[in-house]
This record gives structure tokens, sequence and C-alpha cells, in this order.
């Protein structure tokens, strides 16, 4: 009689910008049996916060929201499911999104003494409130070498800016701070009882270095003289490659999440680079494109180089043994809702018009800047253009010029990389767009003159998550042998129309020509930018 095999499971966990999503994987084939979503009770906080006024760039988050997710989503996926079954765990978390906390791990924002004080909660990844402190730190630091590794800039996203806007707006607060954590290293640290730092987030965000650690302390203090000796005070902690085990589960978790004490717990990953592995690729010269809201650009090689206007190369950062690179678009499927909802349209009628338009038809070209740049100008006062509209510009011509000029973005992404002697030899799309929109996809191709292969899994995240957590757990012993497995491998190919290929070049160029006039040449959109400032003060 043959004896039935146990089926082995991981847990893949993807924290959102708006909720998170939890899924059961087969470690044998990668299926997802089960999947369960938690909304953010508390959702991104901006506009007020407990009746106090809040800047225009602020955007929060209440810690509480992220253990919701594991409390009720865990419990959903694991029906009808053995813990013992649960070999491993892995997750991945949006960033540069920070805490504050005390020795203990407690979010300050939970303590009463706190719990009016903005500064006290999550910072979001998209909260850009620091950009006077990204600014002095970019012109402190402007001929130090390091800076080289982020494209010349540090974004007003990542974690020193972020603490610097609390050093100057609070003294006090940042004083009685223990510790900031990136918010998926610290639901890591909470399910494990370990302090540990994922190589990912320390390395694009936090100027962590393979070789040479993090910044020192001489060049700490040029920047700011708060950020003397912060690397073994507030952001103390060793540093772990992502995949590797961060620790196990503890027994006060376990009880919450119905799970096994000591389940494996995997290092974390931030929520895009973990869609390159979900999206099942484990070597150099792919770029896997993570489009949702924005999009990610990613890329594996097997060397370190300074590429300008990315946002950093970072050793083991999402796979180790591979140095990977990382760029994007600030805006994409947030540009496209944008317009959809201010023409009061739908994206079905509009996408089906504008099939109807060949290259440079309607005479429009559009910048897609709308929420800054960042890549390659990393900036997020930039904002959007749009020329050539006249008085018989139709809705549909503009919404197929606004998603030419994303395209446009990524070309302009892809040859940098080709230009540092990078080389890309094929293009991943995955994430929720690519799927829904084929017209999207099928303009990327032409533009990039490149075939796009288009995931369809769209929780490639989340899957990514789950194969770290496998490995993690020892229940493979290579990165590319779990990948090979697990990764989803249903996927839709689109070639590019060698027709259109003359014209894109000269739409591109165009399209170039009004981004250098922009950033080089003129002062008009950082001066539009102060002017609203002064009227929202």
């Amino acid at each position: 009689m043959n004896e039935v095999k146990t089926v082995k499971y991981t847990i893949g966990i993807d924290y959102g910008t708006e909720s998170g999503r939890v899924i059961l994987v087969n470690i044998e084939n990668g299926d997802i049996v089960a999947t369960s979503v938690t909304p953010y009770p508390h959702g991104v906080i901006t506009g007020h916060l407990n009746n106090r006024a809040l800047g225009k760039e602020t955007a929060l988050q209440v810690p509480q929201d992220y253990l919701d997710v594991l409390t009720k989503s865990i419990p959903e996926v694991m029906k009808n499911i053995d813990p013992a079954d649960i070999i491993g765990i892995g997750l991945d978390f949006t960033s540069c999104t920070i805490l504050p906390v005390n020795k203990k791990l407690k979010p300050l924002s939970t303590m009463k003494a706190y719990e009016t004080n903005t500064h006290a909660y999550v910072k979001l990844w998209k909260h850009h409130e620091a950009e006077d402190e990204a600014k002095q730190l970019n012109s402190i630091m402007q001929n130090e070498k390091w800076l080289a590794r982020y494209g010349g800039t540090i974004s007003s996203e990542w974690m020193l800016p972020k603490i610097m806007e609390i050093a100057n707006d609070d003294p006090a607060l940042f004083d009685e701070i223990d510790l900031f954590l990136e918010a998926g290293d610290w639901v890591v640290s909470t399910l494990t009882g370990n302090l540990t730092r994922n190589s990912c987030s320390a390395g694009y965000k936090g100027t962590w270095h393979k070789e040479t650690g993090y910044l020192p302390n001489e060049t700490l203090q040029k920047i700011h003289p708060t950020l003397e000796n912060i690397y073994e005070t507030k952001l103390a902690g060793s540093v772990k490659s992502t995949g590797t085990l961060a620790g196990n589960l503890t027994k006060e978790m376990s009880e919450q999440l119905g799970l096994n004490e000591g389940t494996p717990i995997a290092v974390g990953i931030i929520d895009a680079h973990a869609a390159l592995p979900g999206a099942g690729v484990s070597e150099p010269g792919t770029l896997v494109m993570v489009m949702g809201t924005s999009t990610c650009h990613l890329l594996l090689s097997d060397k370190e180089v300074p590429v300008p206007g990315i946002s950093g190369v970072v050793e083991d950062g999402i796979l180790p043994g591979y140095y990977a690179y990382e760029a994007g678009q600030a805006a994409v499927g947030d540009l496209f809702a944008h317009f959809v909802k201010n023409y009061n349209a739908d994206f079905e009628t509009l996408t089906k018009k504008a099939k109807t338009l060949k290259p440079g038809e309607s005479g429009l070209v559009a910048l897609d800047w709308h929420n800054g740049c960042r890549t390659p100008y990393v900036d997020s006062t930039l904002s959007g253009v749009l020329i050539g509209e006249k008085l018989s510009t139709k809705a549909h011509e503009i919404y197929r010029a606004l998603l030419e000029a994303t395209a446009f973005g990524t070309r302009v992404i892809i040859e940098l990389f080709e230009n540092n002697d990078i080389p890309i030899n094929r293009v991943v799309a995955t994430g929720g767009i690519p799927k829904k929109n084929t017209l999207l996809m099928q303009i990327y191709a032409d533009i990039l003159q490149k075939e796009i292969t288009v995931v369809e899994n769209d929780q490639a995240p989340a899957l990514g998550a789950a194969i770290l957590g496998a490995v993690a757990a020892n229940a493979y012993t290579s990165f590319p042998e779990a990948i090979e497995k697990m990764a989803c491998k249903k996927a839709i190919t689109y070639k590019p129309n060698n027709e259109y290929e003359q014209i894109y070049n000269e739409l591109f160029n165009i399209y170039q020509n009004v981004s250098k006039y922009f950033v080089h040449d003129s002062t008009v959109m950082h001066d539009l930018h102060k002017l609203k400032g002064e009227h929202l003060q």
C-alpha cells in the first residue's frame, strides 16, 4: 500500500500600502492554496490626526493594523490545515516605512503619552515631509563616493531624512526614542522576539553596504549633529541577508496565530523586491517591472556599477550572491486612475478608443511626473506635463499619451542601465496592471522594442515572500531551486511592432528633450511647487 505524502506549506505575507495579503503556498509546486486580505482599519492617515492638522505631504499609519493582518488572515488561510505542516513564514513590506519604538520594541504611538504626537506614528514610504532634510543631506554629501550607489541622490522617502525630520521638529521626542525600525523588521522582530534588520531595506533605504557597513560617524556628523553614533544607538541591530533565517516563532505569537511555536521566520524584504523571485527570476539580465500604483524596476547583476539616477544597488539586496539594482517611477496606476476620475470616464471605454489611435496621431506628449520623478531625477517636487493639447483633443487621446509617457519613463531607465554596461536581455512585468491592461503592455513592447513577458499571477510579492520562507526553513538548498519549483510559470508574451519603431523613437526624443528642459533649463516646476506650499501654510 502506497504511503500518502504529507503536503507541506509556507506562508507568504505581503504588506502593501492599504492592506496586508496572506497566502498559503504548497512548497512542492508553488500552488496558492488559500488567500486572505485584511484592510488596515486606519488606512493611510493624511490631513488630520486626532483633530490635529497634518502637513500636506504627511502619510502616517498605525502599527496595530499590521498585527491585525497576522491575527485575522493567518487563521483564515489555515482552515483545515495542520499547523505542523507549515514549515516557514516569509514577509515583505513597503519601504522605507519606519516607526519609533522603545527598548521592548513597543511602538511609541501605542503609549498614552505619545498618542497625539504625529512623529510617534509610522511614517509610510510615501511620507514626503522630509524633502528639506533630503536636500540638506544631498547638498552636504554631493562629493561623497558612497552616494554613487544610490544614483547620486538620497530620497526624502528614506530612513535618514525621516529621522532628521523628527530630530528637527521634535528634539525631545527624538531623545526619548530607543530605536527606529523599518515596519517589516518590526513585524519580524515581533514574531521572533529577536531584533533583526533586513539587508534589502537597510541597503536600499538605510545606506548600509555589505562590505563597508553603515556610514562612518564622521560622515553622519557632517549631515546632522544628532546622527552621531545613531547606528550604534537608535539604528542598532544586526543586518541579515534577505531570505535567511531571522528566528523562530515565539510561544506568545504562536498562540495568537494558531501556529506551532518555533516555526521558522525568514528575514524580511521590500514588497516590490519580493516580486522578483515570485516572478521566477533568479539570474542576471532580466528586468522585472512590478507595476501597481507606481512601478519598481529590479535587476540582478554579478557586478556593482554606479548608475546615475537609480534608487540603489545592494549586494544580497534581493537574492544572496548577486548585486540587485532598483529604479522606479512614482506614478503609473494611480496616474491612470487619477485621469479617469477627473474625466468622469471609465477604463474600458478609454482603452477601446485609445486602441484605435496610431502612435503620434494625437499630436500629444506627456511627462509622467504627477507624483514627482523617482528615476532618473529623484525629485518629488517635479510635476506632470501635457504638450500638444488643442480644443479638438479628446479624453482618450490624453489617456493614451499618459500610457505612452509611463513607457517612455521605463525606456529612460533601461537605457540608463544599458549605457552603463549592464545588459538587459529580457523584460518581465508583474502586478495587477499588466494583466488588466493589454493595450498598455503592447505600448510598452512597442516603445521599448523588447518582448515583454507578463506573469499571470498578480500575487508575485506574496509568493516571493513564501519562497524566501521555504529557503529560510531549509526546504530547499538554494534560491534557484526554490524559484524553479515554486514561482509562477504561466505567462503571456507581448512582441514589439517594428512598424512603430521610428515614430516612437521620435516621440521618445521629444519626451527626453521636454524632460531635460524642465529639469535643467527652467525652474517653473519648482517655482509653482513653492507657491502652492506658501498658500497651504
